[in-house]
């Protein structure tokens, strides 16, 4: 199986040595994010998030199926992830590696496992017909972070959403297309986000959205998943030895700063795309498809 290209043993040792003085290579403080960029497409829910070189897809896509036997008022709701050999040689296609496995279990337990999305809004016709979403997440570049990348594609694609509005008459299911009736935003019930923090020097310097080499030099990882008010999702921690429990509340804290950051930034473009698609108002969209008849 593929591996990843690692650091050699001076470039190990020149890293380790900067982050003694608090210095990365890159520059920034040991608490910082490298530039974040977030684009959404001409359709509604889908989100491409650049975090310095490491870029993210993400598509949510909707259909009406019928529910699960045993959730008969639920909706459903799957995320998918693929990583593809563009993105990095240490990645195979229809082989499942433990980047993969690891990635998926964290954002299925803060996206689908907290709730963030409420699923019994989802539900058409109870026990008949409900709306299923997926979320497809396509890795085009890794060079680091991958979860937090990830987690923010996902969570700016679903908040950008938009499905069918629908009603029933007489029992039918109606579905209204979107020059019928405006489509409808999701039921989210809060906005996690993950923050992961590698660490060094058993806990007393961590640092926030750690490149590939960072990642590659660090004792290990701790995952925080939070909202941004405060409200903890998951806490875990990978690699690397014992971790104070006083140091693993500092990391705490400082991740759910970050929460609330990064979800300042995902308003903004989500304001900006919503004055963009706007522009002009209803009456102008009114009278230009009067114009056309």
């Amino acid at each position: 199986m593929p591996r990843e290209a690692e650091p050699s043993i001076n470039e190990r040792a020149f890293i380790l040595e900067a982050l003694q003085e608090n210095i990365r290579l890159d520059g920034r403080p040991l608490d910082a994010f490298r530039e974040l960029h977030i684009a959404f497409g001409e359709e509604y829910g889908v989100a491409d998030v650049q975090l310095g070189k490491t870029r993210v897809l993400c598509r949510i896509s909707a259909s009406i199926a019928s529910p699960y036997p045993d959730r008969k008022f639920d909706g459903i709701f799957t995320i998918t992830t693929e990583l593809s050999p563009l993105a990095s040689p240490a990645f195979e296609v229809g082989r499942q590696s433990d980047l993969e496995t690891h990635l998926s279990r964290v954002l299925e337990t803060t996206l689908r496992r907290s709730q963030a999305l409420s699923t019994e809004s989802l539900c058409l016709i109870a026990g008949q017909k409900v709306w299923s979403l997926r979320a497809d997440i396509h890795i085009l570049s890794h060079f680091g972070n991958l979860i937090d990348t990830s987690c923010i594609a996902a969570l700016a694609a679903l908040r950008h959403c938009r499905i069918p509005d629908t009603s029933i008459k007489g029992g039918v299911l109606i579905v209204y297309t979107p020059l019928e009736r405006d489509p409808v935003p999701l039921a989210l019930l809060h906005h996690p986000l993950c923050i992961t923090l590698n660490y060094f020097e058993s806990g007393e310097k961590m640092l926030v959205d750690a490149t590939l080499q960072e990642q590659q030099c660090s004792e290990g990882e701790i995952v925080v998943s939070a909202n941004p008010q405060g409200e903890v999702c998951l806490v875990q921690k990978g690699g690397g030895g014992e971790v104070d429990a006083l140091v693993l509340l500092r990391g705490i804290g400082l991740a759910v700063g970050k929460v609330r950051e990064v979800g300042k930034v995902i308003d903004r473009v989500l304001e900006e795309d919503a004055k963009r698609r706007d522009k002009g108002g209803v009456v102008s969209r009114e009278l230009r498809a009067e114009n056309e008849r």
